[in-house]
């Protein structure tokens, strides 16, 4: 679901991707990027300057996080001074992109296209998790486990939505955590699921075992479904 260019849930709320959802629209037909704590769907300025060589570096870019491409203060494209000629440029290491001008006046340079592509939120689909975290889902219905990924900014709706296509009737479980009723208008966190991801990591148990596990109890009722 959309709201304007932005991917919305389905309760309204603007969306939280990860760093490895962002990493599987990489390629020219279906090219994401995330800068500055956003994540920009930029296929639509591919399809719109195709061909053109100051694509490339935006292609090459695919799937990536490309803030260190930006001033974090202005939020516009890095500068450095020109030792050969005393102007202030725009930094461009992987060579120059879409809506940056050439260093020198060129009449090949039209700057007619309005507002450049990192400036303009139509091209603004949501926000960048800062920390992901996985779990484990339990159904006991059927005794399935299924370990997902998600934002740790998403409440248990969203990581419902997530789990949708793991069981298409998720909404008719209730969710429970060391035999807990989960609020699903809260986070993981929020709901006593502390992230342990840090002392996984020190103790080197970095498989799923030791896991937080969320059991799913189906409520016989296929209404919310």
């Amino acid at each position: 679901m959309r709201l304007g260019a932005r991917v919305v849930s389905r309760h309204g709320s603007i969306k939280y991707f990860s760093p490895n959802e962002v990493a599987t629209h990489n390629t020219i037909d279906d090219l994401w990027v995330s800068f500055l704590g956003k994540v920009y769907n930029l296929t639509p300025l591919c399809e719109r300057y195709k061909g053109d060589v100051l694509l490339k570096p935006i292609i090459l870019a695919a799937g990536t996080d490309i803030s260190h491409w930006f001033n974090p203060k202005t939020k516009d494209i890095r500068t450095y001074v020109d030792p050969e000629t005393g102007c202030t440029i725009p930094y461009c290491p992987n060579g120059r992109f879409v809506h940056i001008p050439p260093p020198f006046p060129s009449t090949e340079w039209a700057p007619d296209f309005g507002r450049p592509w990192w400036r303009d939120d139509s091209y603004l689909v949501g926000t960048l998790s800062k920390k992901t975290r996985s779990i484990k889902i339990i159904n006991t219905l059927t005794s399935q486990e299924q370990v997902i990924e998600v934002c740790s900014e998403e409440n248990m709706e969203e990581i419902l939505d997530r789990y949708l296509k793991y069981n298409a009737h998720a909404g008719s479980y209730t969710w429970k955590y060391d035999r807990v009723n989960l609020s699903m208008n809260k986070t993981l966190e929020d709901n006593g699921i502390p992230d342990e991801d840090e002392d996984f990591y020190t103790l080197r148990m970095n498989d799923d075992t030791f896991l937080q596990t969320i059991h799913l109890y189906f409520n016989d009722d296929l209404t919310e479904a």
